[in-house]
C-alpha cells in the first residue's frame, strides 16, 4: 500500500479552561506570574512566559494511502512547520510504502540534512511519523502500542505537572512537578522563594508524594548547584532541564558538581543523537524526549534501546497528554511514569479540559490508553479546512 498524499489541515479553536467554570475553585496557576525560562533575564518578558513564547497553533496531517485510509497527527508550530511538510517533505514520501515507518523516518531526516533536522523540522517529521503509525495501525485494524508489540504494562502511572500541588494529590496522583518561578536573575531573594515554593508543596502533600522541579532552561551551573543544595531538606525527586538544552559541556559540568542530585532534560533535544551523547557520556540519570517534538515513535524507539542497554531510564515529556504519547508509554519498556500536564484550575475535571476526543485523561493517577486502531484520536480529517493554500 503507497502513501498518496500528505497534507495539513487546520484544527478547530480549543476553549480555554479559565476560573469562570462551575467546577473552578480558584484560578489556574498559568493565569499569572512568573516562571523561570531563558528570556528571565530580561524584566520586558520576565514576568510571564506567555508574552514571548511561540503563538503559531497547532494543525494536523494527514498521510492517505491509495485506498483512502488516512492517518492523522497533530503537529505543532503551526505556518512554519507545515510549509516543511507541504512543500518540501510531503511531496517527495509520496509513492513509498505506506507501512514503511522506518524507512521514511530515515529518508525525512536525511532530506533535511542541508538545513538541519533539528528545530522546527524536527517537528515536521514527527508529525509525518506519527501520521504515518496512525495509518499503519488503521491498515492493520490494532492500536498503535499493539504494533510496538504489546502492552507492557495495563496501566500508566501518572505524575501531574503544575503549580497546584494540592490539587493533584487531591486528584491521586503519586508525583507533582512544579514549575520553578525564579532563575539567575533573581539572586538569592529568587533562590528563597523557590524553596518556599517547594517547602509549601511538601507540606500540602506529604511525605509519600514525589515532588520533582521543572526549571525550564533558566538556569546556570552555579545557581543550579546552590538551589540543589537549598532544596536538600525537600528530598527533590529530580531536577528538570535546567540548562540551555545545546549546553552539552554545561550539563557535563553539572553532573560533576552536582553527583548526588538526580538530573533530567531532553524535552527540547531533537533526533536520537543528544540522547546517545548524554547516555555515553552519563550526563543525567533521565532522559525526556517528547514525541511531538523529537521525530516522533521512530527515534523514541531509539532513544528507548540506547538508555536500556545503560540503564538510563526514560520518561517523556508529557506523554500522558496525547495519544501518541499514551501509546508510546503503553508499548515500550523502559518507560516507568507518565508526564500529565495540568493547566486547568484547581476542581475542574481533568476530563472537561481535555484536549481532543478520544484521549483518556488520568483517574486516581492512571491512564488506559485507547484500545482502537491507530492513536484512536476522533478527529476526521476531511471535515477540516485546508491548511494553506
Amino acid at each position: 500500500m503507497k502513501i498518496s498524499a500528505i497534507r495539513t489541515v487546520a484544527l478547530p479553536p480549543q476553549p480555554a479552561i479559565g476560573a469562570d467554570h462551575p467546577d473552578a475553585r480558584r484560578p489556574s496557576w498559568l493565569a499569572d506570574g512568573p516562571v523561570a525560562n531563558p528570556m528571565s533575564g530580561y524584566p520586558r518578558y520576565a514576568a510571564y512566559r506567555p508574552s514571548w513564547t511561540p503563538t503559531w497553533p497547532t494543525f494536523g496531517c494527514v498521510v492517505e494511502a491509495e485506498d483512502g485510509t488516512v492517518g492523522f497527527a497533530v503537529g505543532q508550530h503551526g505556518r512554519p512547520v507545515a510549509a516543511v511538510i507541504e512543500d518540501f517533505l510531503g511531496p517527495r514520501l509520496i509513492g513509498e510504502d505506506a507501512m514503511a515507518t522506518e524507512k521514511c523516518y530515515d529518508m525525512a531526516v536525511r532530506m533535511c540534512a542541508p538545513f538541519g533536522a533539528a528545530g522546527l523540522a524536527s517537528y515536521a517529521i514527527s508529525a509525518i511519523d506519527l501520521a504515518l503509525w496512525d495509518l499503519k495501525g488503521k491498515l492493520l485494524g490494532q492500536p498503535v502500542y499493539a504494533l510496538l508489540g504489546g502492552p507492557v504494562r495495563d496501566e500508566l502511572e501518572c505524575y501531574a505537572t503544575g503549580g497546584d500541588a494540592d490539587w493533584y494529590a487531591e486528584l491521586g496522583f503519586r508525583g507533582v512537578k512544579l514549575p520553578c518561578r525564579y532563575g539567575p536573575a533573581d539572586g538569592l531573594d529568587g533562590i528563597r522563594k523557590n524553596v518556599a515554593q517547594v517547602a509549601e508543596a511538601r507540606a500540602q502533600v506529604g511525605d509519600d508524594i514525589e515532588i520533582m522541579l521543572d526549571c525550564w532552561m533558566a538556569f546556570d551551573v552555579d545557581y543550579t548547584v546552590r538551589l540543589a543544595e537549598a532544596l536538600r531538606p525537600y528530598r527533590v525527586g529530580w531536577l528538570e532541564e535546567c540548562l540551555p538544552s545545546a549546553d552539552l559541556l554545561s550539563h557535563a559540568e553539572l553532573r560533576r558538581r552536582l553527583p548526588w542530585q538526580p538530573l533530567a532534560t531532553g524535552e527540547h533535544w531533537f533526533g536520537v543523537e543528544p540522547f546517545q551523547y548524554a547516555v555515553a557520556n552519563r550526563l543525567v540519570d533521565i532522559l525526556q524526549p517528547d514525541i511531538s517534538w523529537v521525530g516522533g515513535i521512530t527515534p523514541l524507539k531509539r532513544i528507548c534501546a540506547i538508555a536500556s542497554a545503560a540503564g538510563v531510564a526514560v520518561m517523556p515529556h508529557a506523554p500522558g497528554n496525547t495519544a501518541y504519547g499514551q501509546h508510546a508509554c503503553l508499548g515500550i519498556t523502559g518507560i516507568n511514569w507518565t508526564e500529565f500536564f495540568v493547566g486547568s484550575p484547581p476542581g475542574v475535571p481533568l476530563a472537561v479540559s481535555a484536549r481532543a476526543p478520544g484521549i483518556p485523561t488520568p483517574l486516581d493517577g492512571r491512564i488506559t490508553p485507547s484500545t482502537a486502531p491507530g492513536f484512536g484520536v476522533e478527529l476526521t480529517p476531511t471535515e477540516l479546512p485546508t491548511f494553506l493554500n
